[in-house]
């Protein structure tokens, strides 16, 4: 049977005082700290919410049960987050998967081999950009979650997709009355190993009422599948952002919108209401302005965008524009919110097949500050990272408006070296520019039995180990998130290799000094930048020590890090 998910009060390991946003250093995204979270698989507040839509999220195992919705919600979120529990680990960015309403019914998955049923949990499959989905939880509970991050200086991103809508699944056409399946609503809301998505969604120009050639792609229109601009994603419908032909809203959202009333204004985003209605606007429009309400009536601070280079740049650019007005009015209108006093722009990140930390300056002219870096080394090799962080921190002191954002883990890779995990959180912390933490990277989670599915990828999203934490593994990150949120010059400073395990980074008045594998007698050289006579600490450990012939001793040193400042009291 699924395995429910837990999310008890956690014993603090490192006790950390919480701060108010007012209390924080100047932000940088440059210098940020991201938590990426699977809202559905990180913490079950309220199991009242664990079953809607009818939707089935128990088939008796962990393998066929890897991709339905497992509880997490806002109220398990904002219970961790009054905790303390992402303060704790130094957490400037909470990024969560979208929020927006998921389609109802089931995917194949694992594709046309179909060996368990895919729901949207993950939040990569919208049926409606103007409401939250039920699992999540209500508006209200939306906004306490945002407002207390926020309360804590902590940014909110989002997710966001012009490139296609979720899957259209038998459940939805059923409730929707979009395409003939011969099945009653109970027979669509079960599994099917035997039915072919291929097979249904080849006939989609005759449905009636889902979204028309007008809104996405069709077979018989002879598409360029080399093109990125064209092609289909993994056979998922594709809009037509080229178009500036209007259209109008889809008949089955405004029947599922009647249908639904006012029973469900809990879940509706009130910015959301007027754009309920047809307008004379192309298809990226509606969208566009869908999305943006979300920034407007909550204060989302950033997104990061699916598959960037499919949908053309100046659509990427009308959503950075309208995104950067919503914030604003937010912002004027919420005067009593400690974000309201904030004056970064509105943040844009993305996912470029492949990309690295090169410079892409039609992506930045559209608004992006950075691309998701998917060659972040991931094996923990101390011996050779210094060279990767040169490179890093040349490309932050090159580019004042773009910078690199790695991670170790995400929801589509998991190819970090997990027995090696505390040296992989050094080189992912110490790492000049953005540093994205999966959850569970800092826990030690482990794959669910997802594993032996053919798509193995749904592995990757396994529960939160609340009952099962590495609480060494913990107080490492949480050690170096701290240290890094204090010492903005640690992540966005000039570095200087001074040898494969040695560098210095400096901004300002304040240098440090990175040395990892520090020699057992303790002796670490701090000359030309720090003088004999001067008094210097390892902020990891809090040791001291006087600099005597270019050398600073710490005794019977046993840690495989040291990061060597100055004091000044």
């Amino acid at each position: 049977m699924m395995k429910k998910l837990l999310c008890g009060f956690l014993l603090s390991l490192v006790s950390l005082p919480m701060v108010l946003a007012t209390d924080l250093k100047t932000f940088d995204w440059r210098n940020a700290t991201v938590y990426f979270v699977i809202t559905d698989r990180f913490c079950n507040g309220d199991t009242g919410n664990d079953v809607n839509y009818g939707r089935v999220v128990d088939y008796g195992s962990e393998q066929l049960n890897a991709a339905t919705f497992h509880g997490g919600d806002f109220k398990g979120m904002l219970r961790k987050a009054k905790e303390g529990y992402f303060t704790d680990l130094g957490v400037d960015v909470v990024w969560m998967t979208d929020v927006y309403e998921q389609i109802h019914g089931w995917m194949s998955g694992s594709g046309s081999i179909n060996d368990f049923p895919h729901y949207g949990y993950h939040g990569y499959y919208p049926l409606d950009y103007t409401q939250i989905d039920k699992n999540y939880g209500t508006v209200e509970e939306f906004r306490e979650l945002v407002n207390t991050l926020h309360a804590q200086g902590i940014r909110v991103m989002l997710g966001a997709n012009l490139n296609d809508p979720g899957y259209p699944t038998l459940l939805d056409a059923v409730q929707y009355g979009f395409a003939e399946t011969g099945l009653s609503e109970q027979e669509a809301s079960q599994h099917i190993r035997t039915w072919s998505f291929d097979d249904f969604f080849a006939n989609r120009h005759h449905w009636k009422g889902w979204y028309d050639r007008g809104w996405v792609r069709m077979p018989d229109e002879n598409w360029d599948e080399s093109d990125p601009l064209q092609a289909t994603l993994f056979g998922m419908p594709d809009f037509k952002d080229e178009s500036n032909t209007p259209v109008k809203i889809p008949a089955f959202l405004k029947r599922k919108w009647k249908q639904e009333g006012t029973a469900n204004n809990a879940w509706v985003n009130p910015s959301a209401r007027h754009l309920r209605k047809d307008h004379q606007w192309y298809p990226m429009q509606y969208l566009i302005a869908w999305i943006a309400s979300w920034v407007e009536e909550f204060g989302i601070d950033g997104f990061r965008c699916d598959i960037v280079e499919n949908v053309h740049l100046y659509r990427w650019k009308e959503l950075n524009e309208a995104c950067n007005q919503a914030l604003l009015k937010w912002r004027a209108a919420h005067p009593e919110e400690a974000a309201s006093a904030w004056t970064d722009k509105f943040y844009m990140t993305g996912d470029f097949d492949c990309a690295s930390i090169d410079y892409k300056p039609q992506y930045a002219e559209a608004g992006f500050s950075s691309m998701v870096n998917f060659y972040f080394p991931k094996q923990g090799d101390l011996d050779n990272i210094v060279y990767t962080w040169q490179a890093y921190a040349d490309s932050v002191a090159t580019y004042r408006n773009w910078h690199p954002f790695s991670y170790l883990n995400n929801s589509y890779n998991r190819d970090t070296n997990m027995s090696n995990m505390m040296n992989c959180a050094t080189t992912l912390l110490l790492s000049p520019g953005v540093a994205q933490i999966f959850y569970g990277d800092e826990t030690g989670r482990e794959l669910s039995d997802a594993q032996y599915n053919v798509d193995s990828d749904q592995a990757f999203r396994s529960d939160m180990n609340w009952e099962k934490i590495d609480s060494t593994l913990l107080r490492h990150f949480r050690k170096l998130g701290t240290i890094r949120k204090a010492h903005p010059s640690l992540i966005s400073g000039k570095q200087t290799v001074i040898d494969n395990h040695t560098c210095a980074r400096t901004a300002g008045e304040e240098t440090l000094i990175i040395r990892l594998r520090p020699e057992t007698n303790g002796k670490i050289s701090v000359a030309p930048y720090f003088k004999d006579g001067v008094t210097v600490e390892d902020l990891y450990t809090g040791n001291r020590a006087t600099v005597k012939d270019g050398i600073a001793k710490f005794t019977g040193y046993q840690n495989s890090i040291a990061i060597i400042k100055q004091v000044t009291d």
